[in-house]
């Protein structure tokens, strides 16, 4: 079905410089080319994008070639000619130019088999039918909308759905199902009924697909502006229990004696929610997923207590290298923060709930570091009871260990403080060898200063290390 609604004002967004002289290679080349994919579902979006996909009815090489000739200096060619594909790069734009193709499956591979096709061919193969649209941009039809699929009216409905049967969608490449989930997040869009059920159905095809790819779309639904919608729509259609089981398993309330406790999947998902109004660094919003991650494993009935859940930070953060290393998440520096972040969100809270020494500041700044700002965020997001009052209490308690997180690091200045007397100086003082008497020496410095005993100063320092030594070496 090709239309021309709407036509004038496509023309409008095809102003830029990038697509007239697109077309005018294109008229030269005697080759039928169209903007298909992302770009044009984020003009109806009034979504920006610089990310520009063409497919070119014959070769995409050589439309890209004549048209990095003609951008000239300043313009990159990067030709990928196992692939078919070529991407012309020219300041902050990026066009992919992709010749028109049909595409088959075998069962146990992702991977199609490829062929020459039309414009129809490439727009079927299409994952979905927001993404199907295509833009002339051929001089006699330019700005025309070709949409086969009704990938405009389900853009104005809010809805995913497939072109062709969502089974065979699926089934050729798994990945769609993440890719259809992923979209409904970033997009605020829902699952056709049929495509949600497909995903059900061929859920076990997700088997087929890398630890990386998966983690790709995980990443991006975690940072959607609301994360809750993938990872329920992961858990409704079953792909949770395949692709991350220590998330489901937060999920469900159990009551005995009369006495029952939350549901910590959706409350988890609502701590991740709330602190993605407040940032958009990925790492603490995956500490947010996994901050309560420990409390199956730990959770018991006490008689006189209900429910518990000790200790559940630190069984989280000792579980968390496995999920990243298993995920094919980066295992660095940025895991070590995850685990710090889940290590730590009881110390804040439970600070909060009582009153505040200055001596527990003290080692929440020594032990958060430069990341207590981060670790506060994820905290107050912490805060989901149902009861106002104790929401009210609670952040009103934060407020005041702001303040005095503020207080102590001006007065103290022990956020990453290293002890002013280092383990080589207490060997040289008292002619001591490398062992356990110069750590607990230095330990107890450490201490003092945290415990307020002492200022974080050499020379108080060195009285105490003083006196510490009478005691421990005689």
């Amino acid at each position: 079905m090709r239309t021309r609604i709407e036509q004038t004002e496509m023309k409008e967004y095809l102003q830029d410089k990038i697509f007239k002289i697109i077309s005018d290679a294109a008229e030269e080349q005697a080759q039928e080319c169209y903007v298909i994919g992302g770009y044009v579902r984020d003009i109806f979006l009034k979504r920006n994008s610089k990310d520009i996909d063409v497919v070119v009815v014959g070769s995409g090489i050589e439309l890209a070639g004549k048209v990095n000739e003609k951008l000239g200096k300043g313009s990159h060619l990067t030709v990928f000619k196992n692939f078919g594909t070529a991407q012309v790069k020219c300041g902050d734009i990026e066009v992919e130019f992709v010749g028109a193709r049909k595409e088959s499956y075998q069962r146990d591979s992702r991977k199609p088999i490829v062929e020459d096709g039309t414009l129809e061919d490439d727009q079927n193969r299409r994952d979905f039918t927001i993404n199907a649209l295509a833009l002339c941009l051929n001089k006699e039809r330019y700005g025309e909308l070709v949409d086969p699929f009704g990938g405009l009216n389900d853009l104005k409905n809010f809805v995913i759905r497939t072109p062709l049967d969502p089974d065979i969608t699926f089934s050729d490449d798994p990945l769609r199902m993440m890719r259809g989930i992923r979209f409904a997040a970033q997009l605020g869009f829902f699952l056709e009924s049929s495509t949600f059920d497909s995903i059900s159905k061929n859920k076990e095809r997700i088997g087929i697909i890398s630890k990386e790819r998966i983690a790709d779309e995980l990443n991006k639904i975690m940072l959607s502006r609301k994360p809750s919608v993938g990872f329920i729509l992961l858990e409704k259609t079953g792909l949770l229990e395949l692709i991350f089981p220590e998330v489901l398993a937060l999920k469900g309330a159990e009551t005995k004696d009369g006495v029952g406790h939350k549901d910590n999947f959706y409350h988890t998902l609502a701590v991740l929610d709330g602190l993605c109004e407040h940032t958009d660094n990925l790492w603490l919003r995956w500490a947010a997923l996994l901050h309560d991650i420990g409390k199956p494993r730990t959770k018991r009935f006490d008689a006189k207590l209900g429910w518990t859940f000790h200790n559940h930070n630190y069984i989280g953060e000792k579980m968390i290298p496995e999920i990243f290393r298993r995920m094919k998440l980066p295992t660095n520096e940025k895991m070590k923060y995850v685990q710090k972040m889940v290590s730590l969100h009881m110390r804040p809270i439970s600070l909060s709930d009582h009153e505040v020494t200055d001596s527990a500041i003290r080692r929440l700044l020594f032990d958060a570091g430069d990341d207590i700002d981060d670790l506060m965020k994820l905290c107050e997001a912490d805060i989901t009871s149902k009861n106002p009052d104790k929401v009210k209490r609670f952040r009103a308690n934060f407020q005041l260990v702001r303040q005095k997180l503020q207080e102590i690091e001006e007065k103290d200045k022990v956020r990453n403080f290293q002890p002013p007397i280092s383990g080589q100086e207490i060997m040289n003082t008292f002619n001591l060898p490398a062992c356990s008497t110069v750590g607990e020496i230095k330990m107890r410095i450490k201490d003092a200063i945290l415990d307020g005993i002492i200022p974080n100063e050499y020379e108080a320092a060195r009285v105490y290390m003083m006196e510490v030594a009478k005691e421990l070496i005689g």
